[in-house]
């Protein structure tokens, strides 16, 4: 085996990536990139280990990705991963099919994979096929979704944040602010994570919950109107909360046009949403630091095959949640505009 002298440099660089996992307040495409053999001797430096040559190694990246906004910062995490490690991604996007990822998984498997990340919207359909990956030698780390279920998969890790937690988080947020019923609104049918997270608020808020599928981020015209008849239907709704960052902004301008002066809050990060928050119109939004989600998981595959190493200890790597609100917006927004948030 060849050796790649990456691995020195990365590890102490790991400490520092790691440390900001908890949070903060405050279509196939490969890319590569090649490894720097040529590192400085050091005087009385230990002797390095022989390790398989990062360009040799293929990761692949398996979500229900939709390429929207949320998902574009995460694949730009994973993309500077692998430039950084020298290795190849296979980025593959499932667009809310879970059958397409099950494809993507087995032909991921047969080509040989050196390490599958893969989100988990659908465990039922996606459990057994990532288990079937581990068994063949390839190993995983599941990403975004999958917190309650990457153990049984036998995956090394999961990277992301606990959904429930978040929604936990959101519901004190809601209760600070005097909101007494608030409609929960999904973008997505059939994915755990968005329910866990209107479930989550209703653990802590004080008062109703309507969970709702109020339709999806591809025509957001259908889904603000969607939302706008629940809420001339029901006077009592004073909060909204978006299980995404877009229907999040559905939201807002569905109240708008309504003249509902509405509690608003959300998840994840854009642009136009963190402007909104800075602006006083949305109270807060949940970060789970999705950059990371996408960073993480090719820098510990990477980890694991060339040196062995686990992190988590058996234990979900948390991404999150941190809160955006108005006294951190603009620092946040800063970074969302240059794509790493």
């Amino acid at each position: 085996m060849k050796t790649s002298k990456k691995l020195l440099a990365i590890l102490p660089a790991l400490a520092l990536v790691a440390a900001s996992c908890g949070g903060s307040d405050s279509s196939s495409e490969g890319s590569a990139a090649s490894v720097d053999s040529a590192a400085p001797a050091a005087t009385d430096a230990p002797e390095e280990v022989d390790q398989t040559q990062a360009g040799d190694l293929t990761f692949h990246m398996i979500t229900h990705s939709d390429d929207g906004p949320f998902w574009s910062v995460l694949k730009r995490g994973a993309d500077a991963a692998a430039a950084d490690l020298g290795v190849t991604l296979v980025w593959k996007p499932g667009v809310n099919d879970a059958q397409v990822m099950v494809q993507d998984i087995e032909a991921a498997i047969a080509e040989g994979s050196d390490g599958i990340a893969a989100s988990l919207p659908d465990p039922d359909a996606l459990v057994g096929p990532l288990q079937s990956a581990v068994a063949a030698g390839v190993p995983v780390i599941t990403l975004n979704s999958g917190s309650n279920d990457y153990q049984e998969i036998g995956a090394l890790t999961h990277v992301g944040q606990t959904e429930v937690i978040a929604g936990n988080g959101a519901g004190e947020r809601f209760n600070a602010a005097g909101a007494k019923k608030i409609l929960c609104g999904q973008q997505e049918q059939g994915n755990v994570a968005l329910t866990e997270r209107c479930e989550g608020l209703a653990e802590t808020f004080d008062g109703e919950v309507v969970i709702a599928f109020m339709g999806l981020d591809a025509d957001t015209t259908e889904q603000q109107n969607t939302i706008n008849a629940a809420l001339a239907a029901d006077t009592d709704i004073d909060g909204f909360m978006g299980v995404g960052p877009v229907i999040t902004l559905s939201g807002l301008r569905a109240a708008q046009d309504l003249g509902r002066d509405l509690t608003i809050g959300g998840f994840d990060l854009t642009p136009e949403l963190i402007g909104e928050i800075e602006a006083g119109n949305i109270a807060f939004t949940v970060d789970q630091q999705q950059y990371l989600q996408g960073y993480m998981p090719v820098l510990l595959l990477f980890l694991n095959v060339t040196n062995q190493n686990t992190l988590g200890g058996g234990l979900p790597i948390l991404t999150g949640p941190g809160f955006v609100t108005p006294e951190n917006a603009a620092e946040i927004l800063a970074l969302s505009e240059v794509g790493t948030r």
